[in-house]
């Protein structure tokens, strides 16, 4: 890949025939990147990006250079060093590979959304009906797929409280009540990377349970849908 002398600009037009014209060029430093995407056979880097926040909406505008290494000799020895670097950390593992015993921080300020599948499995699994789950455990706000009906709801009107079906007394003895039901919201939760730990329990500790949640008897029942 040849680089162009700016300065020579027009003897290259002569020289190749390419017509070339300077004002098209955008000779600006690439400043401030905050993306870079390599595939087998391109670099794409965005750079520059700037924000117009309006009452409304937001203007984004960035730059983005990409280029087409593989005649590159320069460029391919650069992207083999870096394949290099990631096959040397391929088994580098993450703070967190799993939770610590009774840990329970992802069941405080995060809400799970749960299906009608979830609510039914729910409400099976307790021995009352869909309409009591949906009244007593889930804030009702159906989704625009129709997918999810809802989340299950906090002990208290506090979105950063823990859910409803959080037992156990304190940290590293928190265990769910109706873990065999949980939502797929909680069952597909992977601890890998996750921040939200309780970094002064230990990975060591003993997974210990109690009773499983019950819910009120004297409360009504509902219909099964």
């Amino acid at each position: 890949m040849e680089t162009i002398d700016l300065t020579t600009l027009r003897n290259f037009s002569r020289r190749t025939g390419q017509a070339t014209h300077p004002e098209l060029l955008d000779a600006r430093p690439m400043e401030h990147v905050n993306k870079i995407e390599i595939d087998e056979e391109h670099v794409t880097i965005e750079f520059d990006e700037k924000t117009t926040r309006y009452y409304n909406a937001n203007e984004i505008v960035k730059r983005e250079w990409v280029y087409k290494y593989n005649d590159d000799p320069e460029f391919v020895k650069a992207v083999a060093k870096v394949i290099e670097v990631a096959r040397k950390h391929l088994k580098d593992l993450p703070d967190n590979v799993a939770c610590p015993p009774g840990c329970a921080e992802c069941c405080s300020g995060y809400e799970p959304f749960v299906s009608r599948a979830d609510v039914q499995r729910i409400a099976d699994h307790l021995g009352m009906s869909y309409a009591d789950v949906m009244r007593e455990y889930v804030v009702n706000r159906p989704s625009a797929d129709g997918f999810h009906v809802g989340w299950l709801r906090k002990v208290s009107e506090d979105l950063s409280d823990k859910c409803v079906f959080l037992m156990g007394s304190r940290s590293g003895r928190y265990y769910c009540g109706i873990y065999e039901a949980r939502p797929h919201d909680c069952g597909d939760f992977t601890p890998i990377g996750c921040d939200d730990v309780d970094e002064s329990l230990s990975h060591k500790g003993e997974y210990k349970t109690g009773a499983p949640f019950k819910p009120n008897r004297k409360r009504g029942r509902g219909k099964r849908l």
